[in-house]
C-alpha cells in the first residue's frame, strides 16, 4: 500500500519520548486514517483506535471514556508505552478542554500514553488546538494528493492528473466518468460541506454556501469580483456574508479566494479574489465535459492546467508556510506570487498562448522579486513543475 512522506515524519514524533499531542488534519479523502493506520503496525507497541464519527456532538464524556479504555488496555498490554488514535475529534463538542484534561493527568501520572488525534476540518481544529491546547501539540497538515503521489500509486500521467485531481478513493472510478463524478459529488463535495461546514459550523444561508462553491468552482483559476457574481446566485447575500462563506469553504478545503499581492495589508483585502480550488477533482467533477472531450480542446484544457498548478501551489503553502497571492495592474498580470520572510517568487502559467509576458516585466520593475517563472509555454514543463516541491524555487 502507497505511503505518504508525511508518514515517516509522524513516525518520528511518536517514536521520540512522549512530549506532545500529535494532531493530523486536512481535507477529507487524501488519506489521514490511513495513514495513522499504517503508522501503528509499524510501531514496536501496541495501540487504540476510536472514532467519534457517530457519536453525538453533546456527549462529552466519550473522550474520557475512549481514553480510560485505553488506559486500560495499555496497563494489560504489559509494555512501557501505547497509543490513542482517536479520530473526527472535532465532532465532540469542546473537545479540546476534553483532550487538554486527559492529557495533563497522563502527565501528572507520568503515564506513557501517547496520542494521535484526527480531523477534516481545518478551522475547527486550529481553533480548539489554539483555545485550549496551547504549548501542548504538535500539528501534521495532510494536504491533496500531488500528481507525483497519484503518478506514483495509481500510474496516472499528467493529463489525468489535470482533469480527473488528486483523490486517491476515486482513481479505481475514472473509466466510468459518469460514476466518477457521481462520488466527487456526493460522497467528497456534498459530504464536505454537510459534515465539516453545515453541521459544524452556523450557516444561516446553506443554499447561498452552495451556489457560491459551484460557481467558485466553476471560475477557478479567474479573477471575480464577489459583486459580479451576485447575479448568479440564486440566492442574493452581501459581500461580507459571501467572504466569509468563502473563508468557511477554505477551513474545509474546498475552494478559497486569492488576494491581490499588494504593498499594505489594507489593498491586499480590498481586492478581488481570484478563485482557487484546493483539488481539479472539484472543478472536472461539476462539468458537463468528459476527459476525452477535453483532452482534445487545448485552450479549455490550458485552463484547467492553470487551475491544476494553483492547486499545487496552493497546497504546498500550507506545509512550507508560504503566501500565495496574484498580482494585476491595468492590463499587466502575474497569475501567481509567492511570498516568504520578504522574498517573491513571481509565476506566470502558459499553456499554448504567445510566451511573451510583459506582466512578468513590470512586476520585477515594480516589486523586485527573488525570481520570476514562466510555467508551460517556453518555460518549466508543467509535468515537470506539478512532481516538484514549489517551495525549492527559494533556493534557485
Amino acid at each position: 500500500m502507497y505511503e505518504r512522506k508525511d508518514l515517516q515524519q509522524l513516525k518520528q514524533r511518536i517514536i521520540e519520548p512522549r512530549n506532545f499531542v500529535q494532531v493530523v488534519f486536512g481535507p477529507r479523502q487524501v488519506g489521514k486514517t490511513t495513514m495513522v493506520l499504517q503508522l501503528s503496525k509499524q510501531l514496536p507497541f501496541e495501540s487504540f483506535v476510536v472514532s467519534a464519527d457517530n457519536v453525538p456532538a453533546a456527549d462529552r464524556s466519550w473522550v474520557r471514556n475512549s481514553w480510560n479504555e485505553a488506559r486500560r488496555k495499555f496497563a494489560l498490554s504489559g509494555q512501557d508505552e501505547f497509543l490513542l488514535i482517536i479520530d473526527e475529534i472535532q465532532k465532540i463538542e469542546n473537545w479540546s478542554e476534553a483532550v487538554k484534561k486527559e492529557w495533563d493527568e497522563d502527565s501528572m501520572a507520568a503515564r506513557n500514553l501517547k496520542v494521535i488525534i484526527l480531523g477534516s476540518s481545518r478551522l475547527l481544529i486550529q481553533k480548539g488546538l489554539t483555545e485550549s491546547l496551547a504549548g501542548r501539540f504538535e500539528t501534521t497538515y495532510l494536504t491533496h494528493w500531488a500528481f507525483s503521489e497519484m503518478r506514483d500509486a495509481f500510474g496516472w500521467n499528467v493529463m489525468q492528473y489535470i482533469w480527473f485531481g488528486g483523490y486517491p478513493g476515486s482513481a479505481s472510478l475514472i473509466e466510468d466518468e459518469f460514476r466518477w463524478k457521481a462520488y466527487i459529488k456526493d460522497s467528497l463535495i456534498e459530504t464536505s460541506i454537510s459534515k465539516d461546514v453545515l453541521m459544524l459550523t452556523r450557516v444561516d444561508k446553506p443554499a447561498l454556501l452552495k451556489r457560491l462553491f459551484e460557481i467558485g468552482c466553476t471560475y477557478s483559476a479567474q479573477i471575480i469580483a464577489l459583486n459580479k457574481i451576485q447575479g448568479e446566485l440564486q440566492e442574493k447575500g452581501n459581500l461580507t456574508t459571501l467572504s466569509n462563506y468563502l473563508s468557511l469553504l477554505e477551513g474545509a478545503g474546498l475552494l478559497t479566494g486569492l488576494e491581490k499581492f499588494a504593498g499594505d495589508i489594507i489593498r491586499k483585502r480590498a481586492s478581488r479574489p481570484k478563485f482557487q480550488v484546493f483539488n481539479n477533482a472539484l472543478l472536472s467533477a461539476q462539468s458537463y465535459k468528459k476527459y476525452s472531450e477535453i483532452a482534445n480542446e487545448p485552450k479549455e484544457m490550458g485552463r484547467y492546467a492553470e487551475s491544476a498548478i494553483g492547486a499545487h501551489l496552493l497546497n504546498s503553502s500550507l506545509n512550507k508556510k508560504y503566501n500565495l497571492y496574484y498580482w494585476n495592474e491595468n492590463n499587466y498580470e502575474v497569475d501567481f506570487v509567492l511570498e516568504s520572510a520578504g522574498r517573491l517568487i513571481a509565476i506566470e502559467v502558459k499553456t499554448g498562448k504567445d510566451s511573451k509576458n510583459s506582466g512578468l516585466s513590470k512586476f520585477e520593475s515594480m516589486f523586485q522579486p527573488q525570481a520570476s517563472f514562466i510555467i508551460g509555454t517556453d518555460g518549466i514543463p508543467i509535468e515537470e513543475f506539478l512532481a516538484t516541491d514549489p517551495y525549492s524555487l527559494f533556493s534557485i
